[in-house]
């Protein structure tokens, strides 16, 4: 609190009576540069100005809502007109209350005029105070002319008011503020000093809410600060409303669940667990967890924010992970987050990005709310799991089955043997899948009964069996354990197994392996997790002291690398090479992979759309 304010404080509790209630916002208003946080850039220059007698004949301050643009107007104002009985010329020291300082503070003194252009748009309103800037100040040392929101002024105003900004009378000092900067005209700009008030960091914040609530003797909970500097976005006028009423929501004792509820907040736990289970493809485990938050009081489209908000800490733990050092992010966000940000590549990660994007714009436009957040979260848990492009055309060149094509292929043969074309009967393999095959797919074919009409037939579209049907997985490679991951759905774990195992020794029910210095120490209990909840047999996984097989992900980088070296050995490409210098292989991709691969991507197409060409209806 400013020595002016705790004047006043004290000569209102001498008289005996009560001081009526003022917002925080206004009670800790700064009197001062002094009590100003967040803007040392601009104290500094105002500093060096006032103290080389530099000072500006217009200001401009620009920011968003808040920042302290209209305070600092005033506290320039006062500054300018700062004078007691042995101070006589402006300063930005002010360690006691001047002559007109309590007056210039509280917008009341004759020679500080304040002007809100957004209720005084036009040229009138710029007339009269050209016509006033004649005169002389009554008793400060300048006249002061405050314009408030600037922007707002017409075109018509702002030529009005340039010659007179141009070359105002030496006791004439004009100070604009305005949220909307672009909208001012550069000739306006021109004329001013200009200062870009900066949104407050969030250590900042954190830091004056607690001194604050220090001296209003209210208890709070550091978790609950984090939470109103987050939600204030940088603006000290936002964190102290927000503040105010979190003390009244509260009864004096702010709690971070009490902050919560008052904003409509999740807690920031339950949508880190949220996440997770989303980045494992468990959309049932997703839609219960949003469900219990929802009954929780959570807004949906909230949930939906703070997911991206939580994807874009990971993606940006991933290359900056400093940022874990943010007063905002609570320990718990920051460990979980850097081990998630090793885990997730960057393609999931935007891709996660743009959907929860995708799915905030049309939680806006919804009466359902609830409904397109639950459509959006099962979306994400099964992109969750989608191979890569690389993945994909190592699955084609290692002629593995595609995630839709294995289970499309056998029912293709069976459906033939019955139209009477030949072909051979179903194995085993095709008799099970054809009878675990659950919904029918209507198609349009031709009719039978003649007259060039179609009819609708049913036809079995087959789904792959539920893992209880099927056999036993045979685990007795690295790539098996990775395919079985892949087919469960857990993006996590297949990537951690790529990136983190060195495969030493596989058996039956036990498997051993080394682990990358990265590995996270979970990482060996999670997998047996996994194993016993896929396989329905309990496995035992050990680590080796040393040796090991290279990891997925190093083998395929020592390939790449391989690659490159062989395609820079190549005479036409060292001639390319040498011919623009500076110039390097990134990649290598082989041409017959990328010829297989169109041509199984454009068989696969076609399949899906017509599996026999005599289905098609006749031309008539």
């Amino acid at each position: 609190m400013s020595e002016t304010e705790g004047t006043e404080t004290n000569a209102s509790a001498s008289g005996g009576k009560a001081e009526p209630y003022r917002v925080l916002a206004r009670k800790y208003r700064p009197l001062s540069f002094d009590d100003l946080i967040g803007q040392e850039p601009m104290v500094r220059t105002l500093t060096n100005a006032f103290e080389t007698g530099r000072i500006a004949q217009a200001w401009m301050l620009t920011g968003v809502r808040g920042v302290g643009k209209t305070t600092t107007a005033r506290i320039l104002a006062r500054a300018l007109n700062y004078e007691t009985d042995t101070i006589h010329e402006p300063t930005i020291h002010m360690p006691e209350p001047g002559v007109h300082c309590q007056a210039i503070m509280e917008g009341r003194h004759v020679d500080v005029v304040e002007m809100d252009a957004a209720s005084h748009t036009g040229i009138d309103d710029v007339r009269e105070i050209i016509a006033q800037v004649r005169y002389r100040p009554v008793s400060a040392r300048y006249k002061v002319y405050i314009i408030d929101e600037v922007h707002m002024l017409s075109n018509q105003a702002f030529n009005g008011l340039l010659k007179t900004l141009e070359e105002p009378p030496e006791h004439v000092k004009f100070v604009f503020a305005t949220t909307e900067i672009r909208k001012v005209p550069i000739t306006v700009l021109s004329r001013c000093q200009r200062f870009d008030l900066r949104r407050v960091e969030s250590a900042t914040l954190i830091a004056h809410l607690q001194k604050i609530a220090d001296q209003e003797h209210v208890a709070i909970e550091e978790d609950a600060l984090r939470l109103v500097a987050r939600a204030a976005e940088g603006s000290v006028r936002d964190s102290l409303s927000l503040m105010d009423q979190a003390i009244a929501h509260g009864a004096g004792t702010v709690t971070a669940l009490a902050v919560r509820e008052m904003l409509g907040l999740a807690d920031r736990v339950r949508i880190i667990d949220l996440f997770e289970t989303l980045m494992a493809g468990d959309a049932a485990g997703a839609l219960t967890e949003l469900r219990e938050q929802y009954v929780s009081g959570a807004d949906p489209a909230i949930v939906i924010a703070e997911l991206a908000d939580f994807t874009h800490l990971v993606t940006t733990l991933r290359y900056v992970p400093e940022s874990t050092e943010d007063a905002a992010i609570s320990p718990v966000e920051a460990e979980r987050g850097l081990a998630l940000s090793k885990q997730l590549s960057i393609r999931t990660l935007g891709q996660v990005w743009q959907m929860l994007l995708k799915a905030a714009e049309e939680l806006r436009h919804t009466t359902t709310p609830r409904q397109a957040a639950e459509m959006a979260l099962i979306r994400i848990a099964h992109a969750a799991d989608l191979p890569s492009p690389d993945d994909l055309l190592r699955m084609i060149r290692d002629g593995d089955a595609l995630p839709d094509q294995a289970a499309s292929s056998a029912p293709r043969g069976g459906h033939a043997g019955n139209d009477g074309h030949g072909g051979e009967a179903a194995g085993p393999s095709a008799s099970a899948a054809a009878g675990a095959a659950s919904p029918t797919t209507p198609r349009l074919v031709a009719s039978a009964s003649g007259g060039g009409g179609a009819r609708m037939e049913a036809r079995p579209r087959p789904q792959v069996m539920p893992a209880a049907a099927a056999s036993e997985p045979i685990i007795g490679s690295i790539e098996a354990l990775v395919k079985l991951a892949e087919d469960k759905r857990d993006s996590l774990m297949r990537v951690s197994i790529r990136r983190y195992i060195r495969p030493v020794r596989f058996q039956p029910g036990r498997i051993e392996v080394a682990l990358t210095d990265e590995a996270p120490p979970t990482l060996i209990g999670d997998l047996m997790k996994r194993l016993h909840l896929w396989t329905g047999q309990r496995w035992v996984v050990s680590v080796a002291s040393s040796g090991g097989a290279p990891t997925l992900d190093e083998h395929d980088a020592a390939k790449r690398a391989s690659l490159i070296d062989d395609a820079a050995n190549d005479p036409e490409v060292a001639a390319i090479l040498a011919a623009f210098p500076g110039a390097k292989i990134t990649n290598v991709t082989l041409r017959g992979e990328v010829e297989d691969a169109a041509e199984t991507t454009i068989e696969a197409l076609e399949d899906d759309f017509v599996s026999d060409p005599d289905e098609l209806p006749d031309e008539d």
